[in-house]
């Protein structure tokens, strides 16, 4: 049957804003989401891969390495006098709980090691998810050798194998996004602090929401090739947003003002070390990128700050801790006077007001509406009503 489409999942905004942003902007370092069973958090994260753009390759490079960065390239692409380039889709890899070290990192190809007297490797997944997205569902429950492995990775963009005197390494640049359940065990701290996003992804209370997942899968069961095609031209829609949004990123500017505000918000709350304040300018850079602007708003941070810093407060169960959203509103408005950023959404249908990218409120800070008219839901039950 396949994957259920990117634009397809009902709710879920906040998870999918923050897989959006990695997607504009790799260096954000990823998404760690909690919530229960059966919230969409698989199906969100897979599904990404049918809206990321295409990558720029190396031919046949195992590693996907770019045709036009040699600093980035493994070392036989370096030393090619001639480089065939071709494109190829944006690889989602899932490393699957059961793993073994050979499998995550590779092995020595000891076969060509002997007959050709080179140090060649048989990929593993690091190799395969090189400038694309690394998924570990049930991330809490990785063993603790694995989870050090894809931190010595992650910090440092290289692979490196070592065994029986033979050295290989190859680039390893990728978007970790880690799902878990809460009630199955906590993460490591330094592990947590690795991941740039914190969402959680919670079942809704409201009834249609509901009542509107239900008809999705019905739909998706009884016609998937239907339901992908009807959603083909969404995806591409979002796949050219996406690319946009890595265009202008650059020229997207953040005030000194407000970067010395994001510093004073990041000390008030506790965060510790500078990662938190360098992943909330990014993030925000990258919300205004994705909405097709150049320049940050005091919105942008806002939200910024939602998905940046609670995984970096410090919890101290006998103190009641920072309000994050007051720090916030202090610093940079509260949220339901809003009216500096734009309500049209470039890909809105039927006249709908604009969501702010996975926050469940329009930008002018007012709850999304529940009618079929002019909600997400809405628009998604039109969508379907005819598979049924």
């Amino acid at each position: 049957m396949g994957q259920l489409p990117f634009p397809a999942i009902v709710g879920q905004d906040t998870l999918k804003s923050a897989l959006l942003l990695n997607a504009v902007n790799r260096d954000i370092g990823g998404v760690l989401i909690q919530g229960e069973r059966g919230t969409g958090k698989s199906s969100a994260v897979r599904g990404l891969e049918r809206v990321l753009p295409e990558r720029r390759v190396v031919a046949e490079c195992p590693f996907g390495c770019p045709p036009d960065d040699p600093t980035r390239q493994c070392a036989e692409c370096r030393e090619r006098t001639t480089v065939e380039v071709e494109r190829v889709p944006t690889p989602v890899v899932d490393l699957p709980l059961g793993t073994t070290e050979d499998r995550l990192l590779g092995a020595l190809d000891f076969e060509r090691a002997l007959n050709e007297g080179i140090s060649a490797l048989d990929p593993g997944l690091l190799a395969r998810a090189n400038r694309g997205i690394l998924y570990v569902d049930e991330v809490n429950l990785l063993d603790d050798h694995l989870v050090d492995l894809l931190l010595d990775a992650a910090a440092s963009g290289v692979n490196r194998i070592e065994r029986e005197g033979l050295t290989v390494r190859h680039p390893a640049e990728f978007v970790l996004v880690g799902s878990m359940n809460p009630e199955e065990g906590r993460l490591r701290p330094q592990f947590r602090d690795r991941f740039g996003l914190q969402v959680d992804a919670e079942a809704p209370t409201d009834p249609e929401r509901r009542a509107t997942i239900i008809e999705v899968a019905e739909a998706f069961e009884r016609e998937p090739d239907r339901v992908r095609e009807r959603y083909r031209d969404e995806e591409r829609r979002l796949r050219e947003r996406i690319a946009a949004a890595r265009d202008r990123y650059d020229d997207v500017s953040l005030g000194a003002d407000r970067r010395r505000r994001i510093a004073e918000l990041c000390l008030a709350a506790g965060v510790e070390g500078n990662r938190g304040d360098i992943t909330t300018a990014r993030c925000a850079r990258a919300l205004a990128a994705l909405d097709g602007r150049t320049a940050v708003t005091d919105p942008d941070v806002r939200r910024a700050v939602e998905l940046a810093l609670p995984h970096r407060v410090p919890n101290d169960p006998f103190d009641d801790g920072v309000d994050l959203g007051d720090l916030a509103a202090d610093r940079f408005g509260d949220a339901t006077a809003d009216g500096d950023g734009p309500t049209d959404h470039p890909d809105a249908e039927d006249g709908g007001r604009d969501d702010d990218p996975g926050t469940g409120r329009n930008r002018g800070g007012s709850e999304n509406r529940r009618d079929d008219g002019d909600s997400t839901v809405g628009r998604t039950l039109r969508r379907l009503r005819g598979f049924l």
